[in-house]
């Protein structure tokens, strides 16, 4: 088990695997039952869904906000505290042999679907507002099976909640479905930023990563090999996968000249850094290696503008770089100083 703290609010990210199938009443299927243990010790829900195909899990605990919310006229107008825990059984795959996150579903889809339903509409029932939480949870056909407790904090000495397991079945055959409503996109836009060695190792740096970790836009920064000479391949593939090495070798010298400056190397931890506000290095061989069309140019700017295509990136700005690769419909500008980035 994993766990992270944002704020007050505490995530943990759960990964179980079921134990043999085990004779138990909770194999017959019993909603309300197997629903009452979700949030139970891992043991008791692994023999509850014991099976011949036995689930993942993944869960968010602890997760709390401050709402409007209730039926009540005495909860119209006021602020309470309300509790989510959630625990989402996921199809199999071969993620934890092969060590790759972006195989997982991460635990954002489900904090990700709390906030955009408390986003979108007032609701009276706590019923109800699980309901559209696990409608949009299972919009991920990686999850299979939701259960979801929201519980009021503040209305009693103690709290007060509801309970729902809900899976793909309900979601097509019996789940109310959310009126279509606006949705703001919220898919991060980011700021990449191409950094030549020339900067890299310059007195400027400092300033030029402040005026980046100021933008209002999420950045993030792809650099060039490293200046050291790397090996050198006859074998076309090889010699692309050394040139890859080496700029993320370059990526680890950057971030050890700033502690702000995060190497990543997966597409969900970048996703993940863009909304999180972290400074990022990009560490190219996994993205590159693994996507399905390759970029044009593997020269490092080039690389940079393929990134830039494949995060719909709002911009990327040059600093230092002898060339300006052509991105259609990208904006692409080259600085020359770090007041300009910002006063752009």
């Amino acid at each position: 088990m994993t766990g992270e703290k944002l704020g007050k609010w505490s995530l943990k990210l759960c990964l179980i695997r079921s134990l043999p199938v085990i004779n138990s009443p909770w194999e017959k299927g019993n909603l309300m039952d197997d629903t009452a243990i979700a949030f139970e010790s891992p043991n008791v829900r692994s023999i509850a869904t014991a099976g011949k195909n036995p689930l993942d899990r993944i869960s968010v605990r602890d997760y709390e906000r401050e709402v409007e919310i209730g039926a009540f006229q005495s909860e119209r107008g006021v602020q309470q505290r309300i509790r989510f825990n959630v625990v989402l059984e996921v199809s199999r795959h071969n993620a934890a042999q092969d060590d790759d996150v972006d195989q997982v579903i991460s635990y954002d889809t489900i904090t990700e679907a709390i906030e955009l339903q408390l986003s979108t509409e007032r609701i009276n029932l706590l019923e109800t507002l699980a309901e559209r939480v696990a409608e949009r949870i299972l919009e991920d056909r990686r999850a299979v099976r939701a259960f979801v407790r929201i519980e009021k904090l503040d209305r009693i000495p103690g709290t007060l909640g509801v309970e729902i397991v809900r899976s793909q079945k309900d979601k097509v055959e019996t789940l109310h479905q959310v009126e279509p409503v606006e949705q703001v996109d919220t898919t991060p836009h980011p700021l990449v930023v191409f950094l030549a060695n020339s900067v890299l190792h310059s007195d400027d740096l400092a300033d030029w990563l402040d005026a980046i970790a100021a933008h209002d836009l999420p950045a993030i920064i792809c650099v060039e090999p490293a200046v050291e000479c790397a090996p050198k391949s006859a074998a076309t593939m090889a010699q692309r996968r050394i040139d890859l090495l080496s700029i993320e070798q370059n990526a680890w010298v950057l971030a050890g000249k700033d502690k702000r400056c995060v190497v990543v190397d997966s597409r969900t931890e970048l996703d993940w850094a863009m909304k999180h506000d972290q400074l990022s290095v990009w560490a190219p061989s996994r993205i590159v290696l693994d996507a399905v069309e390759t970029p044009e140019s593997f020269e490092p700017c080039g690389l940079a503008a393929w990134l830039a295509a494949e995060f719909l990136a709002t911009k990327l700005v040059v600093i230092g770089g002898k060339m300006l690769p052509e991105c259609e419909g990208l904006p692409v500008v080259a600085l020359t100083s770090s007041t300009e980035l910002n006063g752009e």
